[in-house]
Parts: structure tokens; sequence; C-alpha cells
């Protein structure tokens, strides 16, 4: 595997060495020791798989409050999303920033996602899967998310607005929930940063 460090520290694009011969392919897309050799948290508490019929269809952007936020490496296995992070670690120089990352079922590409950031995607193909490894549980009491269109953001979605589901459109934007969010995403723990 190849690892590729985006702007956020922390978060990483993971290209698979692909292996071709007259059956096909074969490729790892996970390795704990090479995770670990990137210092890059290799626990997972559950594993999620989405279905999106349409392209212009949009998830997110969900995170979870410390101390319940969790790591996420995400990979599309069908279709193609275009995948967006970001950092809301107060004390980091690149709070608000984002990156975003295609990924698609034949790029092979996976996006590993540090603790404490947001994530949403947006469907670019229709009938397209994607698959999640978490680092941790779904904790609803520690559900958040920001709008996708918050201009504090200033995410460009690549397509016109498709599907969205309803609590998607209910999140209240960055200026009305900085305070808590600043205090809720604040840790004293060196390594949650990560």
């Amino acid at each position: 595997m190849i690892f590729t460090e985006t702007p956020l520290a922390g978060a990483f694009i993971i290209d698979a060495d692909v292996f071709r011969d007259s059956r096909g392919f074969f490729a790892r897309t996970f390795c704990q020791r090479e995770f670990e050799a990137h210092a890059l948290d290799t626990g997972v508490g559950q594993g999620n798989f989405a279905f999106n019929h349409s392209r212009g269809t949009l998830r997110g952007m969900h995170f979870q409050y410390s101390p319940a936020s969790e790591t996420k490496l995400v990979r599309c296995v069908r279709g193609a999303i275009l995948d967006v992070i970001v950092d809301l670690r107060p004390e980091s120089p690149t709070f608000l920033e984002h990156v975003s990352v295609e990924l698609t079922g034949a790029n092979f590409r996976s996006l590993y996602i540090p603790k404490r950031f947001a994530h949403g995607y947006q469907v670019l193909d229709d009938d397209t899967e994607v698959t999640y490894l978490l680092g941790g549980f779904y904790t609803p009491s520690a559900e958040g998310g920001l709008p996708f269109d918050d201009e504090r953001l200033g995410i460009a979605w690549p397509l016109p607005i498709g599907e969205v589901s309803d609590r998607d459109r209910r999140w209240r934007p960055f200026a009305e929930i900085e305070s808590e969010l600043r205090q809720r995403m604040t840790v004293s723990e060196p390594a949650a940063a990560r």
C-alpha cells in the first residue's frame, strides 16, 4: 500500500498496490503493521456499508464529539464519490480546512480519517457502494454534523445537490455551534490528534 499524507495532518490517502494476472487482480486494502508504521489507529469497532441510487446524492457532514470521536477508513467499491473531510481539531493549524479526494471502484483508493474530523461525500455515479471501517461505535449522544453548504467550510461540490436526508438538511451552521464544537472537540491527550 502507498500512504500519502494530506495537508491535514494525520489524514491519509491510501492507494492499493494492485497485482494483475490472467485471473483478474489482487490488492491488499488493510494491513495492521503498515497502518501502525504510519502511526494510524488500527482498532476497528464496526464496519458500515452504504448504497446510493443516484449521482448527486450527498451524505454529510457527520462527526462524533469527543470522547466518542472515531477514525474512519472509507473506500468506494462500486461507482464513484467525492469524499470530503474537515479538520475539527481546535488546536490544529488547519482547523476548519478541508480536503477532497475522489474514491472510485476502479482506483482502489481509500481515505483514512483521524478522530475529530467531519466527513461527507457526494455520489458521482448512479448505483455507488461505499464501505467504512470505524475505530469506534456509533454513539447517538455524541452525534454531530455541519451543513454540507456551510459558507464557513467553503466546500465546492462538483454536481448539483441531489438527494439529502432530512437530518443532514437540519444541521446548524458552524457560526451557531462554534463555541460548543470547540469545547467538545478539545482534548488533553496528546495522542488524540490522530
